[in-house]
């Protein structure tokens, strides 16, 4: 790898890409009654796609960027699962009927942080709403300290599919310095009663890039996962943030490495995991060859969505709970990030989006242009969906940044399908940059490119 590159682009703060236009385009002029309205067009025949947020962890891992509130007690977690049940009903009522479902995949947070009976009620609760039936996967995200038996157990009854576990690192000096400490021993616990309980597609997290991580420390850890044979592993790199996630202000920045370091970490744990048998899927994703995301990246058919690379392509995506996010033909609308204002508007009979975005046809074709890139590395513009067309030429081969991207051997033509060359694929997202009309316009901080 060219280290001039790296120094170039590594620090480039850039979008994940798991929606466009991203999250920070969101705009409050879409509220519950134009959701509302959305809901109501969904097409009956057309199944779709459930992402459950539960916001609440019994303990703040340091490196977290997600949207969640530490709690001791059980009284905030039951208040809201009681308005989370009621949303689930107004949605439901919106919609008109009882809608078929592809997918579920509960998110946070941590999920498992509720009792087995609550969760069953939960999941009672959304069949009765929804049609589950010909769900295709129940997703739901661990957190391997503190899933019990009882509760792996109650997952199984309500029909999981696949887990994803938190793993992050088990270099002990690591864990400490992001305030998570988690055995290989307790790992793989959870991980045998999973699979007993019925889990047929076990994720591992793991994250590069964290202070006092190191290339042996990566290599370590990727190794001792693999070991454990879970189907897939995401591997992500830490976005330090501390002007949005104040706790990160907790991490001794002294402590993180440059691009390069974390470059030098990612294509360590890549290595490690391609060596024990994973095959590389997008940017960061690794799944054995049999698994079903394996299988979609050689079709082609891969998707990204909000949970990263998916097989899931209901063109239709409801989120539940506060900030979740859902993605319906029209655009995206979020409920509201504050738990006291979400239950508030839930319980009053409302729905409680707070934001969104109505998507224009140019959105459309930008979305699916920079979708390609992120899933395949490559995009044929002769290609294109029926009915999208480029509504102007700089949008293509005309394209500025991207023509300085293609001088530098980062990017190439082949007639009118652009690739992305092998050896900088982790500068996908500067890639797919390129065809981001909104970049740079919200002064939101992304994570680092590299």
């Amino acid at each position: 790898m060219n280290a001039e590159i790296i120094r170039r682009y590594g620090e480039s703060r850039l979008p994940r890409y798991t929606s466009y236009p991203t999250a920070p385009r969101f705009s409050p002029s879409i509220g519950a009654g134009t959701y509302r309205d959305w809901l109501a067009t969904v097409p009956e025949s057309d199944p779709v796609s459930l992402y459950l947020h539960v916001p609440f962890c019994r303990s703040m891992c340091w490196y977290c960027g997600c949207h969640t509130t530490i709690t001791q007690k059980d009284a905030p977690i039951l208040d809201y699962l009681t308005v989370l049940k009621q949303e689930i009903k107004l949605v439901a009522k919106a919609i008109g009927r009882r809608q078929s479902v592809s997918e579920v995949h509960f998110g946070g947070g941590t999920p498992t942080i509720m009792t087995p009976d609550e969760f069953l009620d939960l999941t009672a609760t959304l069949d009765k709403a929804f049609d589950l039936g010909g769900a295709a996967e129940l997703a739901v995200e661990i957190d391997p300290r503190t899933l019990t038996l009882e509760m792996s157990e109650a997952l199984g009854q309500a029909g999981m599919t696949r887990a994803s576990l938190g793993v992050q690192s088990f270099d002990p000096k690591v864990q400490k310095a992001i305030n998570r400490i988690q055995s290989a021993e307790q790992t793989e616990i959870a991980l045998a009663n999973l699979r007993k309980a019925g889990a047929t597609s076990v994720n591992f997290d793991l994250i590069y890039g964290l202070p006092h991580q190191t290339v042996d420390s990566a290599i370590e850890t990727a190794r001792v996962a693999a070991a454990m044979r879970p189907e897939r592993f995401a591997v992500f790199g830490y976005a330090h943030v501390p002007t949005f996630k104040k706790h990160q202000r907790l991490i001794d920045t002294a402590a993180l490495g440059d691009a390069h370091e974390r470059h030098a970490q990612a294509e360590a744990i890549a290595a490690t995991l391609c060596e024990a048998g994973y095959r590389r899927i997008g940017l960061d994703h690794f799944a054995l060859p049999e698994d079903s995301l394996s299988i979609a990246a050689d079709r082609q058919a891969l998707h990204r969505n909000f949970q990263g690379y998916t097989t899931d392509n209901a063109s239709t995506l409801i989120g539940f709970g506060s900030s979740a996010i859902g993605r319906l033909a029209e655009g995206y609308a979020q409920n509201d990030v504050a738990i006291g204002r979400y239950a508030n508007l839930i319980s009053s009979g409302e729905l409680a989006t707070s934001k969104g975005y109505r998507l224009t046809r140019e959105d459309r074709i930008r979305a699916w242009i920079i979708e390609r890139l992120m899933c395949d590395f490559q995009v044929d513009f002769g290609a294109m969906p029926d009915g999208f067309d480029l509504p102007d030429k700089s949008i293509g081969k005309a394209n500025q940044p991207l023509q300085t991207l293609v001088a530098e051997g980062i990017a190439n033509w082949h007639g009118d399908t652009l690739r992305v060359d092998t050896q900088h694929r982790f500068l996908v997202r500067t890639v797919a940059s390129c065809f981001d009309a909104y970049l740079g316009e919200t002064g939101r901080t992304h994570a680092t490119a590299a």
